[in-house]
């Protein structure tokens, strides 16, 4: 696991190293890219005018490498973010505030109506007791498929997400735990549902399940090292039978081509 110092050492070293270096990315937010302001250089006119001893002549500017475009904004953000954002395993986070996670992360998707969120998950509890000893708490993130890049997460079986509501209300479905916390989590990637805040409060109860759903379905399958930064969504507390939970919306998820 890095530490805090080698972490901002790599960011740096990253940046520093321009485009030559090489990352391979699993997860890239275009979305959170464009909620940040970043000074640009000027940009060239769709055509230009030459002047010349014998008339004008009209020449078509250079197109744009939107992709290029795309690195140098990350790698800006990389340094202010990563030389400001906390690690994610340090207690007292708030929501909205930025971290950065270093973990082995399973990708998975939901089957059915939610298939069009992704979500990252760590080892489950025993599975792999050195990383648990390192960091003392369960990682989380959540995002949309539409930002995946070229990887193919595997579809779980999520815990029933809605019931059956007895008595005189009987035949009425209503959200279970795990469908209140999954719909609160799909509302910020929905695009339906653009421009409405995910409820409140998330359901504790309802995220365990769910990444309970996850370990069940890959309890044997390790997880590939992945880092990035990413949102933070809430902070669940540990309780009598879980440990405490950090549940975050990621801008970027890569490999680690060498975990420490």
């Amino acid at each position: 696991m890095l530490t805090r110092l080698t972490w901002q050492d790599e960011t740096l070293r990253r940046v520093g190293g321009a485009l030559g270096e090489y990352r391979e990315f699993v997860y890239l937010s275009d979305a959170k890219l464009q909620q940040f302001s970043l000074p640009r250089r000027l940009a060239l006119p769709s055509a230009l005018r030459l002047n010349t001893p014998v008339g004008g002549v009209d020449v078509d500017a250079p197109a744009a490498d939107s992709e290029r475009d795309r690195m140098r904004q990350l790698e800006k953000l990389d340094k202010h973010l990563g030389q400001r954002a906390e690690w994610f395993a340090q207690p007292g986070l708030r929501p909205g505030q930025w971290v950065w996670f270093e973990a082995p992360l399973r990708c998975v998707t939901l089957q059915g109506d939610y298939q069009h969120m992704v979500l990252f998950a760590d080892p489950a509890p025993g599975e792999d007791p050195s990383y648990e000893q390192q960091v003392g708490c369960r990682l989380l993130l959540h995002g949309s498929s539409r930002h995946l890049r070229g990887f193919a997460p595997v579809a779980v079986e999520a815990p029933a997400l809605e019931g059956i509501e007895g008595g005189s209300s009987f035949g009425t479905t209503f959200l279970t735990t795990a469908g209140q916390a999954v719909r609160a989590l799909s509302l910020e990637h929905d695009a339906a549902a653009e421009g409405v805040r995910p409820p409140s409060g998330l359901n504790g109860s309802g995220v365990r399940e769910l990444l309970e759903a996850i370990d069940v379905r890959h309890g044997q399958v390790p997880g590939a090292w992945m880092s990035g930064l990413a949102r933070v969504t809430a902070e669940l507390p540990a309780t009598d039978t879980a440990v405490r939970c950090v549940v975050a919306s990621p801008l970027n998820v890569e490999y680690v081509r060498d975990p420490a």
